[in-house]
Order: structure tokens, then sequence, then C-alpha cells
């Protein structure tokens, strides 16, 4: 299918009472989790993953895009007003974002944020809606080496590219393979660590395992901590207006951000803060002015906003395409599409084009309707900064609980939701990154069985990883990624080597 006649269907079923409200509902929801600071994009669709049980597979997908990308545009609120980012992306927007802030200029930053935000994200489905299509075309042609390669490759740079130590990142990919081979042996049919409970032999759910790590262990942080939701002056809708001067230096960083983030949402890791810095240091880089960036300028928060946003249409192309998500939240999207028994893949746009382009055409509506959510409205998602902390985290945990038990009707699943939670709260304690985990448990299944196939085709020699060209592409990437550490360790140590000599050459000649 073409793409006008795609889209041209994507935007038929949209226009139906169930998807439309799914997009708004993501939307509204996506917006007052980039608000409120602690939940982040990932915590709130785990939460919302039972609903998607009652939805179809494109109202579900198209409710749980729309809280992804609808929190890029609400994290951008706080981190201007108020230096405390909603969600990690928006960290960067609130270095320059803040001072602007300060010196008077807050309805400015948060015009070029949404816009920024809108652009990007338009220009990112678009270029989505092109190459998604031509990736499953050539992927068709994939087999199983390439598809065991590909699932490792994201886990392995997910653990090697995110922040904090690669060490704590590699035992949380080990322990979301180890939680994946709980239940019956797909190719043997025997139990695995199962104990001899029959509730453990169809394995551990995904969704109450994401919901006790992303939402209950969050909640467990709040009610420990003596933060509370700090309060903040409103914005006027006359101050939304940026001067000429702001524009113009805007929208070059605007369209810059936008193609570097959707580049990078194609690579695994944490996409939408990789682009969002390496938007920041380019755009700095570019300056003629570089002294500005940190004390409010207008490029430092329009350049990340754009491009955390297009990164969040790139992360969706290997899904979609491939089947293999890159990141958490996508993983919770992949959940979401099995859940229904459906199975992106080289396939899917072929075999489900409804779905496929309605998800495309919400995104188009979405980023239209976010604009307005995020502009006029501002006033309103400042002001839910006073609901009083215990109303909040109350209403959470009940609809956790009540989710948490939806899923087959059985107390088992609450059990294991209480439990991840703990788990989750102790980790983030420990300073472990949570996202190479589940990762790992979406991606422990398929690489397991493409692997046990790849074996099967070579007769155990494990020479066809490096045999086939694509497959040896992809072992030599997987190695680059794992050098990276040890070569940035290296040019650190020559920088280091090279300041000392230039120091004692100083001292010398005095």
């Amino acid at each position: 299918m073409d793409p006008i006649g795609g889209l041209l269907l994507g935007f038929e079923v949209l226009f139906t009472p169930e998807n439309l409200v799914a997009g708004l509902l993501g939307a509204v929801i996506g917006t007052m989790t980039g608000v409120l600071p602690g939940i982040g994009p990932t915590g709130a669709m785990s939460l919302l993953l039972p609903l998607t049980f009652v939805m179809s597979p494109t109202a579900g997908l198209i409710m749980l895009a729309g809280i992804y990308y609808g929190s890029m545009y609400g994290g951008s609120t706080t981190a201007i007003l108020l230096r405390m980012p909603g969600e990690a992306a928006s960290i960067v927007t609130s270095i320059d974002g803040f001072q602007m802030s300060k010196r008077g200029r807050a309805g400015a930053a948060l015009a070029v944020a949404a816009i920024g935000s809108a652009v990007a994200g338009t220009i990112g489905v678009l270029l989505l809606m092109l190459f998604a299509p031509t990736l499953a075309a050539l992927a068709i042609n994939l087999a199983p080496p390439e598809y065991c390669l590909i699932a490792l490759l994201g886990l392995v740079a997910l653990s090697f590219l995110s922040s904090g130590s690669r060490w704590k990142g590699l035992a949380m990919v080990a322990l979301g393979l180890g939680i994946a081979t709980v239940g019956t042996d797909p190719t043997s049919g025997t139990s695995r660590f199962t104990f001899g409970s029959l509730e453990l032999s169809g394995g551990l759910d995904l969704v109450p395992i994401v919901m006790g790590l992303f939402g209950l262990a969050e909640v467990l942080k709040a009610v420990g901590s003596d933060e509370r939701l700090p309060s903040v002056k409103g914005v006027k809708f006359r101050e939304l207006f940026p001067s000429g001067r702001e524009w113009k230096e805007a929208f070059p960083a605007i369209w810059r951000g936008s193609f570097l983030g959707f580049v990078l949402g194609l690579v695994p890791g944490p996409q939408n803060v990789i682009s969002s810095f390496a938007s920041y240091r380019l755009e700095k880089k570019l300056s003629k002015h570089p002294e500005e960036f940190g004390h409010g300028a207008i490029r430092g928060v329009a350049g990340p906003e754009s491009a955390n946003n297009a990164a969040t249409s790139g992360q969706m192309v290997p899904l979609l395409a491939l089947g293999i998500p890159f990141s958490a939240t996508s993983a919770l999207l992949l959940a979401a599409l099995q859940i229904q028994n459906v199975q992106p893949g080289p396939l899917f746009i072929q075999a489900n084009p409804a779905i496929f382009w309605g998800v495309i055409a919400s995104m188009y509506l979405g980023n239209l309707l976010l604009l307005i959510l995020n502009l006029p409205l501002v006033g309103v998602w400042v002001s839910m900064l006073r609901i009083p902390q215990p109303i909040l985290l109350t209403l959470v945990t009940i609809t956790m609980f009540v989710g948490a038990y939806s899923l087959n009707n059985r107390l088992f699943d609450v059990g294991v939701m209480v439990a991840f939670g703990f788990i989750g709260w102790a980790l983030n304690k420990l300073k472990f990154d949570l996202a190479p985990l589940i990762l790992a448990l979406v991606l422990g299944g398929f690489m397991e069985t493409a692997f046990r196939q790849t074996m099967f085709l070579s007769r155990g020699d494990f020479g066809i990883f490096v045999a086939r060209p694509v497959s040896g592409v992809l072992v030599a990437a997987i190695v680059l990624v794992m050098a990276i550490p040890l070569i940035q360790r290296l040019r650190n140590r020559n920088k280091q080597h090279a300041f000392a000599d230039a120091r004692a050459g100083k001292e010398y000649q005095r």
C-alpha cells in the first residue's frame, strides 16, 4: 500500500468513537504524566496496560502511544517553570528553560517547547511512515541468526550506553532473562523454576511486574520521601509569545533537533535522553555565542525538546518493522499488542494495515491536539501541582491493585505486583536502572527461540553468526558498542596526560 492510500486508511480507522477517545485519553494522561514529576511515561503506561484488554488492538496502541509522546510535551512545563523535569528527557530543557523563566520569559520558553515538540513530532511521524514499511520489506529476508543478534544488540546497547554502572546494567539484563525463563520450556515442554507451583507454570505475567517496578515502586519512593510537589505561579496566555529574535534562533534548532532525534531514536538505549543531550551539544557548538547556553538560550530549549519528541517516532520503527523494542516504553507497546495476539514484525504492516496506519494517523492528530493542550491550557496543568500528594498516591495505588487483579481475576498477580514493587523500590535505592530488566524480560523468550532455531539450522555451529553478511555486521556492532566505554576511558586518560604535560611545560618555562 502506498503512503497516501495508507494514510487515508489510517484516518478512516482513527475517526471512530473508540479510537478518538483513546487518542484523547492518551494525550491528556500523557501530559499529566509529564507535568507531575515521578511517575514517568513508563509508569503511566504500565498502570493503564490492563485497560487495553477491553480495547481493540488499534485503540490500545493509540492510547499508549499518546501517553508516551504526550509525556514528552508535558515534561517541559515543570522543567521550565521549576527546574524540576517531569521525565528524564526534559532534564536538558530545564537548564536554559528555567533561566528564561527567572528572566520573565517562561511563556516564550513554553511556547517554543510546545511548538518545537509539535513540529518535531510531525516530522518524526512522516519519517516513520516512510521508513517503517521499507525496513519491514528488507527484514523479510532476515533469518533467526539476525533476529537473535538484533535482540542481543538492543540488550547490550541499553546496558553499556545507559547512565550509571555498566555492571549494574548487565546485572539487570541477567535478572530479566532469568525471570523470562520461569514457566514452561517452549521446546521441550518441561517446567523451569516453578518449584511445583501451578501459578508459575504459565510464567510470570509482564503486566504486574511492570506495574510493580515502575508504579508501586514510585509510590513507595514518594511515601518514604519528605519532598512534596512545589507550588508555582501560573503563566498568562498573553505571555506565550516569543519575540522575533527568539523565533529566528529557535526555528533552525527545531529542524536540526527533529532530524537528529529521529536518527538517534533508531539506536538501542535511552533514545529520548541521548537525543536531547546530543541536540544541546550540537546547538552549543553551532552557536556564535556559546556562552549564552546555561543562561537562558532559546536554542537550548528548542533543540532538545524537538529532539526528544522526534526520537519517540524513531523508536517506533524497529518496534513495528522488526517486532523488537529498543527501550522500556516500546517494550510496553509490544506487550500491549502481544496481549491482543498481534505480533509486530516484518509482516505486521501487511497483515495489520489498519493498526499501523491508524496509529500513524493518531500521531498526526495527537501532535495537533497536544499543541492545543499545552499552550492555551498551560495554567490548568500547572494547577495540578497543587493536588495534595496523599490523595494522588492513594488514587494511583487503588488503580494499580484493581488493574493487577483484573488481569486474570486472581490474587496471585496482585502478589507479584507487590513483590516487584518492593524489588523495584530496593533497586532504585541502590541506583539500578530498571529499563534493561524490562527489555530483557520482553526479549528473553524471543531471543531464546531465535537462538535455538539458529543452533538447529547450523547443527550447533556458532560460526553461523559471522558467516552471513548481515549477522556479521551485527556482531561487529555488538563488539563496537562494548568497546565504546573502553575507547572513552582511553581518550579521557590521554586528555589528562596532555593536560598534565602542558601544565608541567608551563611550570618549567617559569
